[in-house]
C-alpha cells in the first residue's frame, strides 16, 4: 500500500506563522509563495486591527487575547492533496495520529468525490486505529470495503477491522463476544483474501483467537468441576475437543471429560478420552492422569470409534 508523502504537509502556512508572530509585532509580510499567503495576510491584518481596538478600548488587557484563540478555527477549503499530505506529515512526523485523523476527515469533507477521498478514508480508518480509537477505525475501514470493494487496499482495510476487534479481545473472565466477532473478521480476511499478504497474519490471529474462546470454555467448565455438576463440566469440555481441537487447551479438555465421565460411571467415554488423548499426546502430563484415574477404577484406556471424541479427531486427520 503506497500513499507517498511528499513533504507538503511540512511547511507551516503563511496564517499560522502570521498569527502566532502577530502579538509581538503587527506585520502581514511572510513567505509570498506559501498557497496561503493571501488568507494570512487577510488574517493577520484583521488580528492587528483587532488588538488596536482593543488597546483603545480596554488598555491592551489580555482578555482579549483570550477571546481571540479560544474561538473556533473556521474550515476553509483547502486542497485534497495539501490535508492529505499534512495528514501523513502529522501521522508520520508528530506521531499525532489524533490530529491526522481529522486532517483525512476533512478530505472526505471537502473533497468527497476525489480520488484523495478514498485514499484518506482508509488512511481515516489507520489513524483511528494507531490512536485506539478501534470503533472508528471499524466504522471508517467498513465504509472503505463498502464502497471499494474492488481496490487493491479493500484486504488492507478488512484487516484492520479484523485487528481493531482483536486488540479488544478481554480475559477469559469476561464475556467473549469481541473475540467471536474478531475471530469472524479474520476468518473473512483469509476467505475472501487467501492471495493478499495480510492472510498469514490474519491467521495467526485466528489461532489465538481460538485458544481464547477454548480457554473461556475450559474456565466454565472447571468451575462446574468445582461444583461437580459434571454434566455442564463435560458441555463445555465437550466443545473443545469438537471445535477446538488444535488450541493448546484441549489435553487438559481430554482429561477431565475422562475425570467428568468416570465420576458419572459413563466408562466406555472416559475410557475413549485417556485412549485419544494418549495416542494423540503420550508424553503430555495429562495424559498420565487420565491414565491413572482409568486405571484406579479397574479398567484401561480403550477408544470408542463411534464417539464423538473419536469423531472429533479422526475429521481432523488426528488420533
Amino acid at each position: 500500500m503506497d500513499f507517498g508523502f511528499d513533504g507538503v504537509g511540512s511547511r507551516m502556512t503563511v496564517a499560522q506563522r502570521n498569527v502566532r508572530s502577530s502579538r509581538g509585532a503587527c506585520s502581514a509580510t511572510g513567505d509570498r509563495s506559501g498557497p496561503g499567503f493571501g488568507l494570512g495576510r487577510r488574517l493577520a491584518l484583521s488580528l492587528c486591527l483587532t488588538i488596536a481596538a482593543a488597546t483603545l478600548g480596554g488598555c491592551g488587557s489580555d482578555s482579549m487575547w483570550d477571546k481571540w484563540f479560544t474561538k473556533e478555527e473556521v474550515s476553509v477549503d483547502e486542497p485534497a492533496d495539501k490535508l492529505y499530505n499534512e495528514g501523513l506529515y502529522l501521522l508520520n512526523v508528530k506521531k499525532d495520529a489524533k490530529a491526522a485523523n481529522k486532517k483525512f476527515e476533512e478530505v472526505d469533507r471537502q473533497h468527497p468525490y476525489s480520488t484523495w477521498a478514498s485514499k484518506s478514508l482508509l488512511m481515516s480508518a489507520y489513524a483511528s486505529y494507531e490512536a485506539s480509537d478501534y470503533d472508528a477505525a471499524i466504522g471508517s475501514a467498513t465504509r472503505f470495503v463498502t464502497l471499494h470493494p474492488g481496490s487493491p487496499d479493500a484486504a488492507y482495510a478488512q484487516y484492520l477491522i479484523a485487528a481493531s476487534h482483536y486488540d479488544q479481545i478481554p480475559d477469559v473472565s469476561r464475556d467473549q463476544g469481541r473475540t467471536e466477532k474478531a475471530l469472524s473478521a479474520l476468518e473473512e480476511v483469509v476467505r475472501k483474501y487467501p492471495d493478499s499478504e495480510y492472510a498469514a497474519a490474519a491467521k495467526r490471529k485466528i489461532e489465538a483467537s481460538r485458544d481464547q474462546l477454548a480457554g473461556k470454555e475450559m474456565a466454565v467448565g472447571r468451575y462446574y468441576m468445582e461444583r461437580r455438576d459434571f454434566t455442564a463440566a463435560i458441555n463445555r469440555f465437550k466443545l473443545v475437543v469438537t471445535q477446538y481441537q488444535t488450541t493448546r487447551h484441549v489435553e487438559e479438555a481430554l482429561a477431565r471429560l475422562t475425570e467428568a465421565y468416570m465420576s458419572i460411571g459413563v466408562v466406555s467415554e472416559a475410557q475413549t478420552a485417556a485412549a485419544v488423548l494418549g495416542h494423540n499426546f503420550p508424553d503430555s502430563p495429562w495424559y498420565k492422569d487420565a491414565y491413572n484415574l482409568v486405571k484406579s477404577g479397574g479398567l484401561e484406556p480403550a477408544e470408542n470409534k463411534a464417539s464423538y471424541i473419536s469423531k472429533a479427531f479422526k475429521k481432523l486427520g488426528l488420533g
